[in-house]
């Protein structure tokens, strides 16, 4: 199945995060699914990332050609990211055990790259030139370890995606207020309705 990748889906706020949601309702495993299980929307999330991460990767374009041999080190680095700061946020600290395969995921997205990054003010490198999309995903991956980051990062009670909340008052409840938060929104309002002609009923 092709997927739209459309803003909302990058509403993660960092490159890490938007490719670890990739796997839809993690806390429903009757109902997730992954949009990234064919490695040809790699390609394709790594082109829409280009545009919709473009301040983050200082214009830098993100480039996977080869997405089925990438494949393996994109979803490991996806997967231990998530693993690593979703028990962060609940537990309010990252965990010392959980750090190693982290690591060794994000070292095997930059064993491949020949290319130079952190840049004073730029540090995903050159904008004139692309970068392997694993390697981009690495150092982001590694750039939410700084303690400022942590802090701020958050679950979406909707749909459970990992965001980083850049509001002013740090009080960002959902991923997406246009699409997580109306659902909520539309929901408690169905409940209450429902609860006062039970009521009505009575």
């Amino acid at each position: 199945m092709v997927v739209s990748w459309t803003p909302h889906r990058f509403t993660g706020g960092m490159l890490a995060l938007d490719t670890a949601n990739t796997v839809v309702l993690r806390n429903d495993p009757e109902k997730t699914f992954d949009r990234l299980k064919d490695p040809a929307e790699i390609a394709r999330f790594a082109e829409a990332a280009s545009g919709f991460r473009a301040a983050e990767l200082g214009g830098r374009p993100l480039v996977a050609p080869a997405p089925e041999k990438i494949a393996p080190v994109v979803l490991s680095i996806r997967e231990t990211t998530d693993r690593l700061f979703r028990r962060a946020v609940s537990k309010g600290a990252i965990t010392t055990g959980d750090m190693p395969e982290f690591l060794e995921a994000c070292a095997d997205g930059l064993a491949q790259s020949r290319t130079e990054i952190g840049r004073p003010g730029k540090p995903f490198g050159n904008p004139a030139t692309p970068i392997a999309f694993e390697a981009a995903l690495a150092v982001s991956a590694l750039s939410l370890l700084r303690g400022d980051t942590i802090a701020r990062l958050r679950i979406c009670p909707n749909c459970s995606w990992l965001f980083v909340d850049k509001s002013r008052n740090s009080s960002r409840l959902w991923c997406d207020m246009a699409v997580c938060g109306n659902r909520q929104k539309a929901n408690r309002y169905y409940r209450r309705r429902t609860a006062a002609r039970e009521i009505t009923n009575v």
